[in-house]
C-alpha cells in the first residue's frame, strides 16, 4: 500500500507547505472549494508575511469525508493547478485538522469561542443558510440548534451535535460572548461569507440576529444581540475560481508524480479572485499579499461576478445537459448554446453593470467563455444545473429585472429559463428525481401541467408556472407577457429537438 502524503514527510522536489503554530481562522464548509481558493490564499499570505497563527480548523458540514482525507495527512494536501497547455502542483500546509460537528460540535464551539480565533469563513452553498422563500430565516432548518442555543444560555451545557452551519455558527458565537464575559476581556471576531450570495455579509448577519431573536427571550436576546453589534463584524465579499470536484484518476495521477497518495487532492484553473470589503474586527491575514483586492464596497464586484460569469455558468449547464453534453467545456463548444451564452454576457449582463474601479467587464466577460472552455476544469453540467431555484434569483434574477426596467426584452435570459424549465419537465416526465430544494413543488408544478401525469404535460404550460414559480425572479417578472412570450418562442425550439 503506497504511503499517504504527510506534512512531516514531503515529497522532493516539492517546496515545504506552511506548518501554522495555532488556529486563527474555523472555516465552516470545507470543501474542494475553499481548499483550492481561501486556504490557498492563506497559505500564500504566510509564505508572504511569515505569520505562522492562520492555522484553519476545517469544519465538514455534510459527512466525515473530507476529515478522514486531510487528518491522517496532518492536513496537508496539494492542488494541481490545471490550464489549457500546462499544469502545476503545489502543497498546502494552512489547514490545521478537520472537524466533524456530527461528532466534535464542543471543539468547534471552543475554536470559535477561543481568543487566538479572529476570523470564521464560510463556504456552505446557498442552501446551506437555512433561508425560506422570501429570505427570511427558516427556523425549521436551524431548530435543533436553536433549542440547544437556548439551553447553554441559560447555563446547561447539552453538547448536542450542531446540525446546520447557521446554528452552528450561532452557538459558536454565543460561546465566544460567554467566554469573553468570563474572562472579563473582550473577544471581537469576524464572520466572512464566501458564497455566491448578493451582499452576503449583510444577508448573514441578518440570518445571525434573525437566530437569536428566534432562540432566546426578549432579554437574553438583546444582550447577545448587543454583543453582535458591538464586536462581530460580517463584512461581504466575492469569490472566483473554478473548482470541480476531483477524480479518482486525477489521484492516481499524482500518486504516480510524488510517490504518495494524496486523498485531499484538489483540482482548479488557473485564475483566482477574491474581493473583500475591508470591514475587520481585529486582526486577520494578509490577503491581499496572496492577491486579494481589499475594498471598501464588494457589491460592483460581485454583482459582474454572478451576473456575468455565474449566470453563464448556468445557462451553459441548463442547455448543455439538455443537449446531452456532460461537460461545461463540451457545452461551450457548441456553437448554438455559445451564441446563446454570449447573448446573456454581452446584450443582458452587461449593460446592467457599473464597472468597478480598474475592471475591464468587456474582457471579463470574454474570459468567462475561454475559462469555461477549459477541459481541465471537468465541471459537469448535472452539478452546475442542480440547485437551480436557489441560483436563479441571484444569477438571472437581476439582469431580467433590469432589463426589462428600461424596456428591453432579455432574450439570453430567456432562453436560459427556457432550458431549465424544459430540463425540470423531462426530469420529472421521465420520473427522475429533480436535485433542488424545491423539488417536490417542481413536480408538483409538472405534474399539474400534464392533469396529474407529469408525461403528459405540454411545455410551454410548464415553463408558464415555473418561471412564476414564488421568489424565482423579482418584480413580477415571471408574469411579464414581455419575457414570457420569449420564453415561450424558446421552449418550442428546444422541446422540438
Amino acid at each position: 500500500m503506497t504511503a499517504r502524503l504527510h506534512r512531516a514527510a514531503v515529497p522532493a522536489g516539492l517546496d515545504q507547505p506552511v506548518t501554522p503554530d495555532q488556529v486563527g481562522i474555523v472555516h465552516l464548509g470545507i470543501g474542494a472549494f475553499h481548499r483550492a481558493h481561501q486556504a490557498v490564499f492563506t497559505e500564500l499570505a504566510a509564505r508572504a508575511t511569515g505569520e505562522r497563527g492562520w492555522g484553519i480548523l476545517g469544519v465538514t458540514q455534510r459527512s466525515a469525508s473530507v476529515r478522514d482525507q486531510l487528518r491522517p495527512q496532518g492536513g496537508v494536501y496539494s492542488v494541481v493547478t490545471a490550464g489549457t497547455r500546462a499544469s502545476s502542483l503545489d502543497l498546502v500546509g494552512s489547514v490545521v485538522d478537520v472537524a466533524w460537528p456530527a461528532e466534535e460540535t464542543a471543539r468547534v464551539l471552543a475554536a470559535i469561542a477561543a481568543p487566538t480565533t479572529h476570523v470564521v469563513t464560510l463556504t456552505v452553498t446557498e442552501k446551506g443558510y437555512c433561508r425560506a422563500v422570501g429570505g427570511d430565516l427558516d427556523v425549521d432548518c436551524v431548530g435543533a440548534d436553536l433549542a440547544t442555543l437556548a439551553a447553554e444560555e441559560a447555563g446547561d451545557g447539552t453538547g448536542a451535535a450542531s446540525t446546520s452551519a447557521i446554528g452552528l455558527l450561532v452557538r459558536g458565537l454565543a460561546a465566544r460572548r460567554r467566554a469573553a464575559a468570563a474572562a472579563r476581556d473582550r473577544r471581537p471576531i469576524t464572520v466572512l461569507s464566501c458564497d455566491n450570495m448578493l451582499d452576503n455579509g449583510h444577508v448573514l448577519e441578518r440570518l445571525l440576529r434573525s437566530a437569536v431573536e428566534a432562540a432566546l427571550p426578549a432579554a437574553a436576546a438583546s444582550e447577545l444581540l448587543h454583543w453582535l453589534a458591538a464586536d462581530v463584524a460580517v463584512p461581504c465579499s466575492m469569490v472566483d475560481r473554478i473548482v470541480p470536484a476531483t477524480t479518482a484518476a486525477q489521484r492516481d495521477a499524482v500518486e504516480r508524480e510524488l510517490g504518495v497518495r494524496d486523498e485531499g487532492l484538489v483540482v482548479a484553473e488557473p485564475f483566482r479572485q477574491w474581493v473583500i470589503e475591508d470591514r475587520f474586527a481585529g486582526p486577520r491575514p494578509a490577503w491581499e499579499m496572496a492577491g486579494a483586492t481589499l475594498t471598501a464596497d464588494v457589491a460592483p464586484w460581485e454583482r459582474a461576478k454572478l451576473r456575468l460569469l455565474n449566470g453563464t455558468h448556468s445557462l451553459l449547464a441548463c442547455a448543455g445537459r439538455l443537449a446531452g453534453h456532460e461537460t461545461i467545456a463540451q457545452t461551450v463548444g457548441d456553437a448554438a448554446i455559445a451564441a446563446r451564452a454570449r447573448r446573456l454576457l454581452f446584450e443582458d449582463a452587461l449593460p446592467t453593470l457599473t464597472p468597478p474601479d480598474g475592471a475591464d467587464l468587456t474582457a471579463y466577460g470574454e474570459s468567462v467563455l475561454e475559462r469555461f472552455a477549459n477541459p481541465a476544469t471537468g465541471h459537469t453540467t448535472v452539478q452546475v444545473s442542480s440547485d437551480s431555484t436557489q441560483k436563479i434569483p441571484i444569477r438571472w434574477g437581476g439582469t431580467i429585472a433590469d432589463r426589462l426596467a428600461v424596456g428591453v426584452v432579455p432574450h439570453g435570459a430567456a432562453f436560459a429559463l427556457a432550458a431549465w424549465s424544459e430540463l425540470v419537465r423531462r426530469e420529472a416526465a421521465g420520473g427522475r428525481s429533480v436535485d433542488d430544494p424545491r423539488a417536490g413543488e417542481l413536480r408538483a408544478i409538472v405534474a399539474a401541467a400534464g392533469a396529474g401525469d407529469p408525461a403528459q404535460a405540454a411545455p410551454p404550460d410548464v415553463a408558464c408556472a415555473l418561471v412564476a414559480l414564488p421568489g424565482l425572479l423579482p418584480d413580477a417578472a415571471g408574469t411579464d407577457e414581455r419575457l414570457v412570450d420569449a420564453i415561450l418562442a424558446e421552449v418550442d425550439g428546444l422541446a422540438a429537438r
